[in-house]
């Protein structure tokens, strides 16, 4: 994710109450000065932190440590299955770990495979996706706690 894309989904996360951000190292800095002024320095209020690449420079041993501690992953992507978010949030997981990707190449195949589920915003009028930061946004709202 670009600065401006981390900055305004930790912005998103401040404002609809997410627990925590993380990040991967290909992940732009939330604390270039770009980040944090999108974010409105919110990148100081929410907690965050690196998720470690194993050696052959995926996220395995990360998501190992999110399935130990019973966070449900779900990646949001547009791929074929994929459950709509309204239906994935009317049957919520009690932890939830959204994972982004960039704009333009998406998620990897690994990522992918690595989720639990994968979740998809249904669109409408011919657009297939949003912006990552609006998506990010639009999905920890269905999310919500108390939703």
């Amino acid at each position: 994710m670009t600065a401006s894309n981390v900055g305004a989904a930790f912005r998103a996360a401040a404002g609809l109450g997410a627990d925590a951000v993380l990040v991967t190292p290909r992940c732009a800095d939330p604390l270039y000065r770009r980040s944090v002024r999108v974010s409105m320095g919110t990148v100081f209020q929410v907690p965050w932190t690196r998720l470690p690449v194993d050696a052959e420079g995926g996220w395995r041993s990360a998501r190992e440590a999110l399935r130990e501690a019973g966070v449900h992953v779900a990646a949001l992507a547009l791929a074929d299955g994929a459950v709509p978010l309204d239906a994935f949030a009317a049957a919520r997981p009690e932890q939830v770990a959204l994972v982004l990707g960039s704009e333009g190449d998406g998620l990897s195949r690994n990522a992918l495979a690595s989720a639990d589920t994968i979740v998809t915003i249904p669109m409408a009028g011919g657009v297939d996706s949003l912006n990552v930061a609006s998506a990010a946004a639009v999905a920890l709202w269905a999310l919500r706690p108390g939703a």
